[in-house]
């Protein structure tokens, strides 16, 4: 087994993050055009976010279900803007059985519709609200540019769907999903994020108004990390949902609907990969320490190993794996594990067993430190916090440092084709015609209208593209 050459960042950004799935066996990928196979030291990371996201939804009440995978063509028709926004993603089933379905069903995009249809027959009165549910599941889009993790034909996510008695709960419940995917995003993923409102524009098919948070990668791009949707009233008065309130009155019920997806994969690699490959944050990996035993005979093997088995047995909260293949040399063994991001790597031979000593080594840092065996599962747990501080610590200053407040439009090719491109807080009037005007000629697009406390305040000022008063300023961003 080969450990893959990685391209430097410098040299060519796509190319090392193809390189870096690569070496770290993340994913491959399918005969299908726009597909990947996740293999399992990747599938391991979407099962940690796939574990930590489920407590979160399951302690703010939600439950899991499952829809079916496809959806019938007129359920898509009911909601105009909603299949207006998903036509050309749409993959259609025409065909099944040995001949022609007598309606073509739609290979599922998001399921809001057929939850709805659902929703119809299981909401009768206030008593059955709100209904908060959650799937785990695959969706497929029909990509035409396509990369591994970041945007596939198909790939797997969560889908939370809400149904409520009034519109103060449904905006309430997709803050509080919103507040959901932040903490994640900055507590596990260690991934600083903005926080705040999508335009008209960018908002989802569908929806009254929707949420996001905003990560930036290392090359600057934004990366849409989740979205949180305030539905309205809309998918209830398509597919007639509908309550009867304490008064006894007949009222269509309020929605709402948020996800995310595989793409959390990629992002955690551009937001903290480096030249070596991937660094995984420790409370997302399913090796956060990686042994190495180091002997030269079979005795300095036989008493290595012993007291080995001895320290790690006391080993609790955390993954390890001991690297005892006897056809690799050591050196090898420490690239292997570097590139497949495991954040700690412990190291111990024969002077350490004479001092009763191991070797610790930072993925992130590459600090290395000997550090005694008494009381050293203490000193891991110390030393995997300290990395998973240091990654957001990082990731944050670096954002901080491509973060510009600007208040002309000609500056802002300038910043996004130069050296360090990045986001920019500028002022926007809220029409279309201006935000259509900066998309085009900068391909910069309104990432989010941030929360009072996600980015620098802004006072009122001047549209970037009109000069038209602006309330505050807005994130702008080329993105994934």
């Amino acid at each position: 087994m080969a450990d893959t050459k990685i391209t430097r960042r410098a040299d060519d950004y796509a190319r090392w993050y193809t390189d870096v799935i690569a070496a770290a066996e993340l994913a491959d990928y399918a005969p299908v055009k726009g597909c990947m196979v996740i293999r399992p030291n990747g599938y391991a990371i979407w099962e940690n976010m796939q574990r930590a996201l489920d407590d979160m939804f399951k302690a703010t009440g939600h439950r899991n279900a499952y829809f079916p995978v496809f959806i019938p063509e007129s359920f898509l028709a009911k909601e105009a803007e909603h299949v207006e926004g998903f036509a050309p993603e749409v993959a259609m089933v025409t065909h099944a059985g040995g001949g022609k379905l007598e309606e073509p069903l739609a290979i599922r995009p998001t399921s809001e519709t057929i939850i709805w249809n659902a929703y119809r027959n299981w909401i009768q009165s206030y008593r059955d609200l709100p209904l908060l549910i959650n799937q785990w599941a695959n969706v497929v889009r029909w990509e035409m540019r396509t990369r591994l993790f970041l945007r596939t034909t198909e790939f797997l996510w969560q889908e939370g769907h809400t149904a409520h008695a009034s519109y103060e709960e449904a905006e309430a419940e997709a803050r509080t999903i919103l507040e959901v995917y932040r903490t994640f995003a900055e507590d596990f993923m260690a991934v600083p994020v903005i926080a705040g409102l999508k335009s008209e524009s960018e908002k989802f098919a569908g929806a009254d108004h929707t949420y996001s948070i905003e990560a930036m990668m290392q090359d600057g791009r934004a990366l849409q990390a989740g979205t949180s949707h305030h539905l309205g009233q809309n998918f209830a008065r398509a597919f007639d949902v509908k309550f009867q309130n304490e008064n006894g009155e007949q009222e269509y019920v309020y929605a709402s609907s948020w996800g995310v997806s595989t793409r959390l994969v990629g992002a955690l690699i551009m937001a903290h990969g480096d030249d070596r490959g991937i660094i995984v944050p420790p409370r997302l990996a399913a090796t956060a320490l990686a042994i190495v035993p180091i002997y030269r005979t079979d005795e300095q093997r036989a008493a290595v190993m012993e007291r080995l088995d001895r320290l790690t047995a006391g080993f609790a909260g955390f993954g390890f794996h001991v690297d005892d293949r006897e056809q690799h040399s050591p050196g090898f063994k420490f690239n292997h594990w570097e590139q497949r991001g495991v954040p700690l790597r412990m190291e111990m031979g024969p002077k350490d067993l004479d001092k009763d000593q191991v070797v610790l080594v930072r993925r992130d840092t590459g600090e290395k430190r000997f550090v005694p065996q008494d009381g050293l599962a203490d000193e891991v747990g110390r030393t995997l916090d300290a990395v998973q501080a240091g990654l957001f610590r990082r990731a944050r200053e670096f954002r901080e440092s491509r973060t510009y407040a600007v208040d002309d439009l000609g500056r802002f090719n300038a910043i996004l084709d130069g050296d360090a491109p990045g986001f920019l807080h500028g002022h926007w009037c809220a029409s279309v015609e201006c935000e259509d005007r900066i998309k085009a000629e900068t391909r910069a697009t309104i990432r989010c209208i941030p929360f009072g406390d996600a980015g620098p305040e802004a006072p009122p000022g001047q549209c970037v593209a009109c000069g038209g008063a602006s309330e505050r300023a807005v994130v702008f961003g080329r993105a994934y």
